[in-house]
């Protein structure tokens, strides 16, 4: 491998700090000084096989995974973040941000928070009504969306959590609705009915907390999801607390949002065991409706726990997955194959995710490339969402799904698709301020680097082409 493939600093530190040792405890482990480590967390020292085999091993992860440094997607949150119009003066070089994401990621990442804060705080002084850049951008969302990426998206700690209570629902041979109601009435004294809420309420406490009253409008998975979340809110907030002050997350502005996160990925775990889940994955070769049909869960809630799939030795294909509106707002990203998705803007109008709502209700299939050339292999669909009632609001979202094209024949959608061919791929790019595809019709503003010029003499499908 070369030497940029392997520069795994920042997850060698990140799994160092969650394992609570010392850089000296670990050099020892790894037989190394703790100055060669020093130099290794800071992506200054070529690391050999061996040794990257030595400290997967160590770690209990997949060397493969190891590998798959971060530094591409802070790379990339940089770039975005300086083409932006206020950096439009500073000469700033794609190989100057890739120095600070590669040699000083640290700072990088100190200086996207201070970012956003800063978008934030500017979009709270333009107030309602107002067009700021980025709008929707939300500084504890991104926060906690970046907790969730430094985590890979999987936390053991609420996986156990919801194992012991799955092993005392299977026990007693019980479907888990069933169960999950039984164990709230049998451990917390609390009944669970069907009620009228007003509107927008899906869940909430009655007759002094002894009463779980569950809207009667939801479908029968987003009911089955809403007991199970609020179950886990009580049998794993151990261990949500643990993981919320252990964090970098802004206190205390992110600790509600992180709270619902984080029990919404116990509720998963509560109806979608890790082993069965994983099983069934394997077995169907990750075919969303086909799991959500076994689980009784819907096409976003089994594409997301797809997603958490990272328990070493038993772990998934590396996946991202984005959920946009009809508008274009993101409004959850999460990537472990590789592709960068926005953070401060809508993504590029090529990716399925968006034209997926087209074909409202289909599976749409598309084989991706981005300008540094990296394939990925992605699908989308586009669902209406809202409640079960006489003219209630239906709200349209499109959830994308994807890999490397590696990963691409581990999923039952490739079946038929010439990925390896030099055709077919649909040319994308993360958002038109960083993308260098000038011959795009779809460009909704120039490139970060390139002033844009009219031409009386010429006038081109789109003004910022050429």
């Amino acid at each position: 491998m070369e030497q940029d493939q392997l520069q795994i600093g920042g997850r060698v530190r990140r799994l160092r700090r969650n394992k609570k040792i010392s850089q000296a405890q670990l050099a020892e482990a790894l037989e190394i000084s703790a100055s060669y480590l020093n130099l290794i967390e800071h992506n200054r020292r070529r690391i050999t096989v061996p040794l990257l085999f030595r400290i997967a091993g160590y770690f209990g992860v997949e060397a493969g995974e190891l590998a798959e440094s971060d530094d591409g997607r802070l790379a990339g949150d940089l770039m975005e973040m300086f083409g932006d119009d206020i950096f439009v003066d500073s000469d700033l070089t794609n190989t100057d941000i890739r120095d600070l994401a590669t040699q000083h990621p640290a700072v990088g990442r100190a200086v996207l928070k201070l970012f956003d804060q800063f978008r934030h705080l500017e979009g709270r002084r333009a107030g309602p009504g107002t067009e700021v850049p980025a709008t929707g951008h939300n500084v504890v969302s991104e926060a906690v969306s970046d907790f969730l990426q430094e985590s890979a998206n999987h936390f053991p700690t609420l996986e156990a959590a919801a194992e012991r209570v799955r092993l005392d629902i299977d026990a007693r041979e019980e479907d888990v609705e069933s169960g999950l109601r039984d164990y709230l009435f049998n451990v917390f004294g609390m009944e669970t009915r069907l009620a009228s809420l007003p509107h927008g309420v899906v869940r909430r406490l009655e007759d002094n907390g002894q009463v779980l009253a569950i809207s009667d409008t939801l479908e029968p998975e987003s009911a089955l999801f809403a007991i199970a979340q609020h179950l886990a809110l009580l049998v794993a907030d151990p261990e949500i607390t643990r993981l919320i002050e252990a964090s970098t997350m802004p206190q205390p502005d992110s600790t509600g949002l992180a709270r619902n996160v984080l029990a919404s990925y116990t509720a998963a775990a509560l109806i979608m065991p890790y082993e069965p889940f994983f099983r069934a994955c394997r077995d169907t070769r990750y075919d969303i409706e086909r799991i959500g049909r076994r689980f009784r869960m819907s096409f976003e809630q089994v594409a997301h726990r797809m997603t958490t799939l990272q328990r070493p030795g038993m772990s998934g294909i590396p996946l991202h997955l984005v959920r946009t509106d009809i508008a274009g707002n993101i409004s959850k990203r999460f990537s472990l194959s590789g592709i960068h998705i926005p953070r401060h803007s809508g993504a590029c109008p090529r990716w399925n995710v968006y034209s997926a709502f087209l074909n409202s209700g289909q599976i749409n299939i598309q084989l991706s490339q981005m300008p540094d050339g990296q394939r990925y292999f992605c699908i989308a669909k586009a669902i209406a969402k809202g409640t079960h009632a006489y003219n209630a609001p239906r709200r349209h979202i499109s959830i994308g799904l994807g890999c490397h094209i590696n990963h691409a024949q581990g999923l039952v959608y490739a079946d038929g698709i010439d990925l390896q061919g030099p055709g077919g791929a649909v040319p994308i790019g993360v958002g038109c301020r960083i993308c260098p595809r000038r011959e795009c019709g779809q460009r909704a503003h120039p490139p970060a680097d390139h002033r844009f010029e009219a031409n009386d003499a010429q006038r081109m499908e789109n003004l910022y082409m050429g």
